[in-house]
């Protein structure tokens, strides 16, 4: 809770095990069926959106940025998104692994990241998420 600004329903990083500000995040994402998203998406066979995956993969993303030091303090946002392709459906039950790597970080202001979510190891979404610093 004191690394990310998300909070309850949008919070979607539930434990991060691997961190390396400035380089490196790894996070887990427990995909479960109590989720408000799975009461209408859809009804008897519950599938999480892609843009909620890609969603949890810029929060794991914004660990690595947001904890890097001598950055000017404010909210990083989505700027862009670029190649994103989903593989396999996410059900609830499944658990999310998140791997995020920075690519570049322009200006203090601006960063690309390569993201990538597996469920048992099987690659389900993948793609450069790009951010920028909000004043």
């Amino acid at each position: 809770m004191g690394l990310l600004p998300h909070r309850y329903p949008f919070a979607l990083v539930d434990r991060v095990v691997e961190h390396e500000p400035g380089k490196k995040a790894v996070a887990i994402k427990n995909v479960t069926l109590n989720e408000p998203q799975f009461q209408g998406h859809f009804p008897g066979r519950p599938l999480m959106p892609g843009v909620l995956i890609v969603e949890a993969m810029a929060q794991v993303g914004g660990l690595i940025v947001t904890q890097m030091p001598d950055l000017p303090e404010g909210l990083f946002v989505f700027a862009g998104i670029d190649g994103v392709r989903f593989r396999r459906p996410v059900v609830p039950g499944d658990q999310l692994i998140i791997t995020c790597e920075l690519i570049s970080l322009k200006r203090q202001r601006f960063g690309k990241v390569r993201a990538e979510a597996k469920v048992e190891s099987k690659l389900v979404c993948s793609g450069d998420l790009m951010f920028s610093l909000m004043d």
